[in-house]
């Protein structure tokens, strides 16, 4: 068995600087390294219609944004299978077999789902679809035999969960799907980049996100009114560094080279800290270096996703093959899993002869 990777986003919005040093940036990387055999990156829009299911056109004009997002981040459709999740009608089978393998207590207590019905005030109207989704996640990626999911913290009682759906699945009907095991972050910071006004998560419905298609001057407004340390109220004030956000996303995006180019009385993050914790360095100036860290990366990947918005019917046709080619894989783990649980009657020619000898005497 091969090494293989399935990840993926809801397309419910551009994609922003979270999703990107939470997964986009590995996915990346892990694409070029030569260690996976193959990697599929999905755009869950059956999964985002869970909880959107009043408002599909949002979904629906959303996948070409993260498509682009994609693209522009350097995912290469020569490397990677990028597909639509609702294109790959396998997948609804295949959850539909796991729901007989979970309880709803087991479900209630995974803390991602609980912390995801408080965001959305869902309480006691918690749509079945979204209530469901980790069953919907192993589907997606035991249909694909993972064995790798790059995620961010959050998201690993999600995995666990598949896990345990394919060991239970494995017990019953024999060896048939991979438990895949979850690939963190390697920076700390990384896990969960906060929002620009510090609260726990960037998000889009919070309205605190840097897109990774925002424009210079809407990266610099939003990197100018980040949240620091509300009592570091003068220049010469010590200044905390712990949830201060500004130091957050140093500490994801700041290089020992950045200072070099763009701050050359410091030499290194950690002298930077100190000085700051000491007093005599003022929050504009350590915003201005981060603008300038974050413009280095995100130029490059605004223009090559200006150069992708120029062929639009190509996007589509990148999106079209890569379901194919997902489809074509789904199908034969379905074929394997039906085989398992012998739900498979007309390929099963040993079934047919046993039962025409037992009525025909």
């Amino acid at each position: 068995m091969g090494k293989i990777i399935l990840t993926g986003d809801r397309p419910t919005g551009r994609l922003h600087l979270g999703h990107f040093v939470g997964s986009l940036r590995r996915r990346v990387e892990l694409q070029n390294s030569g260690l996976f055999d193959k990697i599929f990156i999905m755009i869950a829009d059956a999964q985002a219609l869970t909880d959107n299911a009043d408002n599909p056109e949002k979904i629906r004009q959303n996948i070409i944004e993260v498509a682009l997002d994609y693209l522009a981040c350097g995912i290469d459709p020569s490397k990677s299978t990028i597909f639509i999740q609702s294109q790959v009608a396998e997948l609804c089978e295949l959850a539909f077999y796991y729901m007989n393998l979970v309880t709803v207590s087991r479900l209630q207590r995974n803390p991602t789902v609980k912390t995801e019905i408080q965001m959305r005030n869902f309480e006691t109207s918690i749509p079945v679809g979204f209530f469901t989704y980790p069953i919907s996640q192993a589907s997606d990626i035991t249909a694909f035999r993972a064995t790798t999911v790059p995620a961010g913290e959050d998201q690993q009682p999600m995995i666990e969960q598949a896990r345990e759906i394919a060991r239970r699945f494995n017990g019953i009907y024999g060896d048939t799907l991979v438990e895949p095991e979850i690939l963190l972050p390697d920076n700390a910071a990384c896990m969960r980049l906060p929002g620009t006004d510090g609260k726990a998560k960037m998000s889009k419905s919070l309205g605190n996100c840097i897109y990774l298609s925002d424009s210079s001057e809407e990266v610099r407004k939003r990197v100018m009114s980040m949240y620091t340390d509300p009592d570091h109220i003068r220049v010469e004030d010590p200044g905390k560094i712990e949830g201060n956000t500004v130091f957050t996303y140093l500490d994801a995006f700041c290089q020992p080279e950045h200072f070099a180019k763009y701050w050359p009385d410091y030499s290194s993050l950690d002298e930077l800290k100190a000085h700051y914790q000491r007093g005599g360095l003022g929050d504009v100036k350590v915003k201005k270096f981060l603008y300038a860290i974050l413009e280095e990366l995100l130029t490059p990947i605004r223009e090559r996703r200006k150069e992708w918005e120029k062929d639009i019917p190509a996007v589509f046709d990148i999106l079209k093959k890569g379901s194919e080619a997902a489809r074509a894989v789904a199908a034969n783990t379905l074929a394997d899993v039906r085989s398992a649980m012998r739900i498979n009657y007309f390929d099963d020619a040993e079934l047919i002869a046993e039962q025409s000898r037992k009525f025909q005497g």
